[in-house]
């Protein structure tokens, strides 16, 4: 009897650590989509609609994708860093909506759910994700605390067992469609204040008094496939279904949003890739005046950049895939996290720019790729924080760390800064100066978009080291130097202008004109 339930354990073990190589899984995940997206529809025409039709996301997620993100022993793939990263690559080469949906589901749900969910509902969800292919989501952000998330005022109460949570959420991707939700709020003591520290639980929206109001569908713009909404919190959560942080909720909190930003490379670089792909196909068969697009400068310049930033964001995914698996600690790798999100979501908004203005008209539609990836890459570079909150932070990072160790110049401080010392002597005319450490907002900004692209810069180095070949790493290279030196020249001006708030009194063109 013994050798038996043996025999059946070890054959349980050898179906879930047995797994098709990643390569394999992809292919038939690219196969479905090639099948849904173009043969049997129309992407461009599913782009201008609100969601998807029903076959589309049934289809793609009979591939089982978001397996990628579960660990083995719950029947997963093992929720391998550079596997995740391959499948928001092989997503948003053809939909970054549908990347994004991925996303969604493996860093803002099941990452933070397999590190520090109880057993009994880690299991339970993992199961529920393998076999009946659900969805989870996060939601953080309230209608009056956006990026200030600290103050939110979703709280709740805990009584016989369960913590009965009541407030108001938006703009939740997924909003409506997911099974399950990483719900965060605040614990309200006996006398009504809300202490500082942030809980996280499991809302299991099947369940009674799980349930959540959709209070009202956003027409949002771009990204029209992902449903975002405002809602209604008033549910009552087991606690089996409360995460238990390390150490502190807002620590755990940082953890999982410093892992998801060092995700969007995976996200950015099949959309990048795909738009030069785009780009070189179309300057290859366009002519302008008997010419080949393609031999003009300015065009070659904007190839050029293309070409450059996939290269970026190449090096931002080899990265994150040896540091942010869920095994490692993110907590304090904010400079680095914050640095990766802004320049490759700066780059994403680029490339779109730059294909719609190479395409020209026929790409300013919904329903082309340049138009379409204008305003899907947009709230790339807000949502989980603002690009010029994150700049700033990451100045403020730095300068703390300046003081700490007395040191004035910035380039003495960044050629022994661990993120940056590959690249520092490669810039020292820029940097051999004292940097005021009481820097105005504004500039605080600019220096975080310039610490931004060195770290960048030295992330394209270690990637060189790996054997990606020369010539792009050199464009790379060339366009991060030039986009520092350009923000470097503006950081040199000391313009402090302040808005004019009652500017009507003489500033009228005509009056003078008469």
């Amino acid at each position: 009897m013994n050798e038996i339930i043996e025999m059946k354990t070890n054959s349980l073990e050898n179906k879930k650590t047995t797994q098709e190589p990643i390569q394999q899984f992809l292919g038939k995940l690219k196969e479905k989509m090639k099948q849904v997206y173009h043969q049997r529809g129309d992407i461009d025409k599913y782009s201008q609609q609100r969601g998807l039709p029903p076959f589309v996301l049934r289809e793609i997620m009979a591939c089982n994708p978001l397996s990628i993100g579960i660990p083995k022993a719950y029947g997963g793939r093992g929720a391998l860093m550079s596997e995740n990263l391959a499948l928001l690559e092989a997503a948003s080469y053809e939909s970054l909506a549908l990347s994004l949906t991925f996303g969604i589901n493996s860093a803002l749900f099941l990452q933070p759910v397999g590190k520090y969910a109880q057993e009994e509902a880690k299991s339970a969800v993992f199961k529920r994700f393998i076999e009946n292919r659900n969805m989870g989501g996060l939601m953080i952000t309230e209608p009056d605390f956006g990026s200030d998330a600290l103050s939110m005022q979703t709280y709740f109460q805990e009584s016989d067992g369960q913590f009965h949570i009541k407030g108001k959420k938006h703009w939740a991707g997924l909003t409506g469609w997911a099974d399950f939700w990483l719900l965060t709020a605040r614990r309200k003591n006996s006398d009504g204040d809300l202490q500082r520290d942030i809980d996280f639980f499991i809302c299991d929206v099947t369940k009674p008094d799980q349930s959540i109001k959709v209070e009202e569908f956003y027409d949002n713009l771009g990204l029209y496939q992902i449903p975002y909404g405002r809602n209604h919190i008033d549910v009552k959560i087991p606690e089996a279904q409360h995460l238990k942080p390390h150490s502190t909720g807002v620590k755990m909190m940082l953890d999982l949003l410093h892992r998801s930003r060092m995700q969007f490379p995976g996200m950015a670089i099949g959309f990048i890739h795909r738009i030069m792909d785009e780009a070189i196909a179309h300057c290859k068969q366009r002519f302008i005046g008997g010419r080949s697009l393609i031999t003009y400068d300015q065009v070659q310049e904007r190839l050029s950049k293309l070409q450059a930033s996939f290269t970026i964001c190449s090096a931002m995914c080899s990265n994150s895939a040896k540091k942010a698996g869920v095994e490692n600690d993110l907590t304090g790798i904010g400079i680095e996290a914050n640095a990766v999100k802004s320049v490759v979501t700066d780059l994403m908004q680029q490339a779109a720019q730059s294909l719609t203005q190479l395409v020209g008209a026929q790409a300013y539609k919904l329903s082309h790729l340049g138009g379409r990836g204008i305003v899907d890459s947009r709230p790339f570079q807000i949502f989980e924080g603002s690009n010029d909150i994150l700049y700033a932070q990451i100045s403020e990072g730095i300068v703390k760390q300046m003081r700490k160790l007395k040191e004035k110049n910035l380039f003495n401080f960044l050629k022994e800064y661990e993120l940056t010392n590959r690249s520092a002597d490669q810039l020292k005319d820029l940097f051999n100066f004292e940097l005021d450490l009481q820097l105005p907002q504004r500039k605080l900004v600019e220096l975080g978009q310039v610490i931004g692209r060195v770290i960048s810069m030295d992330m394209v180095h270690r990637l060189a080291d790996e054997g990606f070949r020369n010539d792009m790493i050199e464009g790379g290279l060339n366009m991060l130097r030039q986009e520092i030196q350009q923000t470097m020249s503006s950081f040199s001006l000391q313009a402090n202008d302040l808005v004019v708030v009652d500017y009507q009194e003489n500033s009228s063109w005509l009056k003078y004109s008469l």
